[in-house]
């Protein structure tokens, strides 16, 4: 047997640059780790050193509590940890590194200096270790209480991964949004970064709800705060609180999207289909939504142990969380209304960010705003008369019963018809939100005088998004015609998603469908939603049965009919070029202000917008 056939025990160093494989990528994986053992220690103050984005040095330094001059050795060995002590221990681990592989990983692969001093120690210690030499050297040293670790010369021993690096400002950018993601996670502690001599980001403590929201506004932009709902909803011991963008502050990437899961940020499928279906009926095309959001949940319920790199967790009960994230999201962003978009000053105060856009900017929808109390709202009808004037809509059990085709035809007057009420009186008293029609602009704008200004109103997109929810509305009340099919369709399936049919039978025929089982591996499809195809409900079968496996939910079948139905609305909006008259150009205004998100049509696009008489004023430079 030649040498290379032998099996054999790798030597240490060998073993330690395999495992920084797993830890360490570039100088953003180091940071990474260093950050988190910062944090750990219990560090109010970190200060993080860069030259060459991170290639060159990598100093990150913390007034945490220290390591023991005894312990410095062990520091820098594998599987040597100070945040667990028995098995059991994994499944409440509440710390960011607890694998005792990071510094060990890192100091296989570059040249390491750790200085560290407790509170009760009279100096500090330092250690040093180079890659190719594992034996560490401890020395004494100057050094305040807390920890610094200084990284130089990334992969100088291993020139392979070395050459995998990209340049600097690269390096640099993913390093710098390491730190702004565990900025994000602890606002208690105050994060400062200098590259090649330079104050890059500098963040202090944020120990109040103003200073929370400066944070984030340096971390995410100012133009995030301003167009963000503010969410803090706790049920059934899970707790989320952070921002969700509204639909309009959209990106062409998703670049904007940071999840925390006790304190730690994640990227899981889980959240990911969570949220974009919550985001599913007000998103353009293309677009990805925008948040910054926190769960808090029992560390017994979810397990961080499964990758690495500690991105990803695992929920033992999946089905509830992503049903608690839909749930809480979808309600918040559909029961924006104009009035909560048009927040006065002092209600903004109370949701703590910025009010207003730049000078002269005319934006979407101004200054936003979204009390905790809206959350907790039940939901409410879109059902009113159009020319009913300001009032609270009536409850869905007021609804008229009606099958979707009836109300399609009916749901579509008044104003593709043109009968509509009486004018509507002038304002007495309080103004509506979106205000009062003033005129309309080249038969397609409506443009509005409210409180705070100009409203300018996109008469299709608002109709049509007023049309499909009340369709959908109405759906629900009455529920899914099924039609029979002539003759039942057959189709191939695996064995767990046979199972996984007859066990979601009963939901099945709410929604329309009926199956039946005929083999371990073929379903039959005896009756589809009247609204279907046969040979869309085929392929929509299977599709559902794959999520129903992977999510534990699934929101094809819906998807797909809210669809059809948005179809059905965008065919029955006033047209383009058709003249109105005021009192049908109110009733579509005051029908806005009562139905759920018509910020957005069908199709992700704004439906209306608003200068205030400030920003009018800065435009023709008037008082100044």
């Amino acid at each position: 047997m030649s040498e290379m056939t032998r099996i054999q025990l790798l030597s240490p160093r060998l073993a330690n640059q395999i495992a920084a494989g797993e830890v360490v990528e570039r100088p953003a994986s180091v940071a990474k780790e260093l950050l988190e053992n910062s944090l750990d220690s219990g560090a109010k103050r970190i200060e993080v050193d860069v030259e060459q984005g991170g290639v060159k040095l990598l100093r990150v330094r913390d007034d945490g509590r220290g390591i023991a001059a005894d312990d410095l050795p062990l520091a820098l060995a594998r599987h040597a940890t100070s945040k667990i002590r028995e098995l059991e221990d994994l499944e409440q681990v509440m710390s960011m590194g607890f694998r005792g592989e990071a510094l060990a990983s890192i100091s296989s692969v570059a040249r390491l200096t750790l200085t560290s001093r407790t509170a009760e120690a009279d100096q500090a210690w330092q250690v040093e270790t180079e890659g190719r030499d594992m034996q560490p050297r401890v020395q004494p040293a100057a050094h305040p209480v807390g920890t610094s670790v200084e990284v130089r010369d990334l992969f100088f021993n291993t020139p392979a991964r070395r050459k995998f690096l990209k340049a600097e400002k690269t390096e640099f950018d993913h390093l710098q949004e390491v730190i702004k993601r565990l900025a994000l996670a602890r606002f208690d502690v105050a994060f400062h970064l200098r590259h090649n001599g330079k104050n890059v980001l500098t963040l202090h403590e944020a120990n109040d709800d103003v200073s929370r929201a400066r944070r984030v506004a340096s971390v995410c932009s100012a133009g995030f705060l301003e167009q963000a709902l503010p969410i803090d909803i706790e049920r059934n011991g899970l707790h989320l609180w952070g921002w969700v963008g509204l639909p309009t502050f959209s990106r062409s990437q998703a670049d904007l999207q940071y999840f925390y899961v006790n304190g730690r940020m994640v990227r899981d499928k889980l959240v990911a289909h969570a949220v974009r279906q919550a985001y599913r009926d007000v998103l353009f095309n293309g677009r990805h939504p925008t948040f910054v959001l926190f769960l808090e949940i029992d560390p017994t319920a979810v397990d961080v142990n499964v990758h690495p790199t500690k991105h990803e967790v695992r929920f033992r009960e999946g089905r509830t969380v992503h049903d608690f994230l839909y749930g809480t999201l979808h309600r918040a962003l559909g029961e924006v209304r104009p009035e909560d978009q048009l927040a006065t000053p002092a209600a903004a105060e109370t949701v703590l960010r910025p009010t207003g856009l730049a000078a002269g900017e005319f934006g979407p929808q101004g200054e936003m705003g979204l009390s905790a109390s809206v959350l907790e709202r039940p939901a409410e009808s879109v059902w009113r008369s159009p020319g009913a004037g300001y009032q609270a809509p009536r409850s869905e059990s007021q609804l008229p019963a009606a099958e979707a085709q009836g109300v399609y035809r009916e749901f579509y007057a008044p104003l593709a018809t043109g009968s509509t009420p009486a004018a509507l009186p002038q304002a007495q008293g309080d103004i509506p939100p979106l205000g009062y029609a003033i005129a309309q602009l080249k038969g397609i704008y409506i443009l509005a005088e409210s409180a705070h200004g100009l409203v300018v109103v996109d008469m299709h997109a608002a109709h049509e998004r007023i049309t499909y929810e009340r369709l959908k509305v109405a759906m629900a009340s009455e529920g899914l015609r099924g039609q029979p099919l002539l003759v039942p369709e057959s189709i191939a399936v695996s064995q767990r998603e046979a199972d996984c049919a007859e066990e979601h039978g009963q939901w099945f025929q709410k929604l329309g469908f009926e199956l039946q089982r005929l083999g371990p591996e073929t379903l039959a499809i005896r009756q589809i939603p009247a609204l279907l195809k046969q040979a869309e409900a085929t392929r929509l079968v299977g599709d559902v049965l794959s999520d129903l496996l992977e999510y534990g939910t699934s929101d094809r079948i819906q998807a797909h009919l809210n669809e059809l139905l948005a179809t059905m609305a965008c065919h029955g909006a006033v047209r383009a070029n058709r003249r109105l008259t005021l009192p049908e150009m109110n009733a579509l205004l005051r029908d806005m202000e009562q139905t759920e998100r018509s910020g957005q049509c069908n199709h992700g696009r704004p439906t209306w917008t608003q200068m205030s008489l400030d920003q009018l004023d800065k435009l023709f430079l008037r008082g100044q």
